[in-house]
């Protein structure tokens, strides 16, 4: 690596692949440094900042644009493989001119999965995205690619969703719950960002180096939406972003053995509708996938709310397939072992694989990219005359709405071209879901800084 510094805040350099990534064709670096090629260039580009100012406090995805104008990012062919050329990137990445491993390893993961993705998923022919059958092999063959799915592996993996805007007693908690999940030999799968996708990793790490654990997995999905607006952790250690939200969903409930929800916000109850409207399918009766919601006891009463919008939406019913339990990280810990032993016996049962789960079913309209339009938002169908699984996969659109015009840059330009979008639906719905939406912002779950504005306005008359 040859480093140089311009000024104090940036540091340019060259930097060789770390993290598997050593061989990419002339075609694929054309693409990535050409800013026509399908806006390939400017992906990479914001996608690669996002991982160099890791432990940014701020959630507006434009912040870093802002700070760092004169900041980009090329990829280089050589004959003895590829190299990243960095220009005016934040030196907050770098120790005495040096990159820090992780992120080196981050951004060579970026380049990975931008490449993959452009090249074999959404321009090549093998994989039909107008079905359910072929989004799940596209799934399966990014997670592959990645190097995310090991063979003769016993289930351990629990993915931990929450909040990225948490109180610090909230975090602390979920440092425990990592802890008592590392002591227990259980790996974590976050959303790779701050609050509740941090905390949990950093636990397990402390869990897993007193147990003298080597190899411990802190697996971070992400999309290219969410990325500059939650940059990665430095604990994660697998990185793989997916496409869009949808995949990342999926990717998520595939992947993971059990989910642990710790508090948060909208982005939260977006994976929880999503995940209960899939358990709630008749085609899944019976599939063993153990789910916790967990937080310390300042908690309690969020956690009231979102049982009680859960129940008045979709029915009592829906609270069988989650266990509510709160300040016991120890005994968050244990459901999540003893679960694994049943998803175990289940998936042998089903021969099923253990780091794929095939035998989930998810209907189409969950696998389908939601484009967070008024339109759209107006048009969703928010009423009880339906299946129970077919409302909480319009529920969670409303709720994916709400946090692309929270922080991604699409939903931001039209929130602000157009005003806040509108919701509609069934009266009881929408007064529950409008309750719902004032405490997440009295409770500052909606921004990390800053006053928040909404971006949607509930129809409750």
């Amino acid at each position: 690596m040859t480093p140089t510094a311009p000024d104090r805040h940036t540091v340019s350099a060259r930097i060789s692949p770390r993290g598997g990534l050593d061989i990419l064709s002339r075609d694929e670096v054309i693409r990535l440094r050409d800013a026509s090629s399908g806006g390939l260039h400017e992906l990479l580009r914001r996608c690669a900042l996002a991982v160099l100012t890791s432990g940014s406090q701020s959630d507006d995805p434009r912040a870093a644009q802002e700070r760092y104008p004169d900041f980009d990012i090329q990829v280089l062919q050589q004959d003895r493989g590829i190299k990243l050329e960095l220009k005016n990137a934040p030196a907050v990445a770098f120790v005495d001119g040096e990159i820090i491993h992780g992120v080196a390893e981050q951004l060579f993961s970026v380049v990975r999965d931008i490449v993959y993705t452009a090249i074999e998923v959404k321009r090549g022919d093998r994989f039909d995205l107008g079905t359910s059958e072929g989004l799940t092999s596209a799934v399966f063959e990014i997670l592959r690619n990645a190097h995310a799915l090991r063979t003769n592996v016993e289930p351990s993996l629990v993915v931990c969703w929450g909040g990225h805007s948490i109180s610090r007693n909230e975090y602390e908690y979920t440092k425990h719950v990592g802890y008592e999940m590392g002591l227990r030999d259980l790996d974590i799968c976050t959303g790779c960002g701050p609050g509740a996708m941090k905390g949990p990793m950093k636990g397990a790490t402390i869990a897993h180096a007193k147990q003298r654990r080597v190899g411990g997995r802190y697996i971070g999905i992400t999309e290219p939406g969410i990325i500059a607006a939650e940059s990665p952790n430095p604990i994660v250690n697998e990185l793989v972003i997916m496409p869009d939200i949808e995949k990342r969903l999926e990717a998520f409930v595939r992947l993971g053995h059990g989910i642990v929800i710790f508090p948060g916000g909208v982005g939260t109850a977006e994976e929880i509708l999503y995940l209960l409207g899939i358990l709630l399918h008749p085609a899944n009766e019976g599939l063993k996938y153990p789910l916790v919601l967990t937080g310390p006891a300042g908690s309690k009463e969020y956690f009231e709310q979102i049982d009680a919008f859960l129940r008045l939406s979709l029915g009592d019913e829906v609270a069988q397939h989650y266990r509510i339990i709160v300040e016991d990280p120890a005994e968050v810990a244990r459901t999540m072992a003893r679960g694994m032993r049943h998803v175990r016996q289940r998936r042998l049962e089903q021969k099923d694989a253990f780091f794929f789960n095939w035998s989930l079913h998810i209907d189409h309209p969950f696998q389908q990219p939601f484009a967070p339009t008024h339109a759209n938002m107006a048009g969703l169908d928010l009423h009880r005359e339906q299946p129970m699984h077919t409302l909480a996969a319009d529920l969670r659109r409303a709720f994916s709405g709400i946090v692309a015009g929270n922080v991604k840059e699409e939903g931001m330009r039209e929130v602000e071209a157009h005003g806040p979008y509108e919701i509609s639906g069934d009266p009881a719905i929408m007064q529950a879901l409008d309750k719902l939406l004032e405490s997440f912002v009295a409770q500052r779950r909606m921004k990390i800084s800053g006053e928040y504005k909404p971006c949607y306005r509930v129809v409750t008359g």
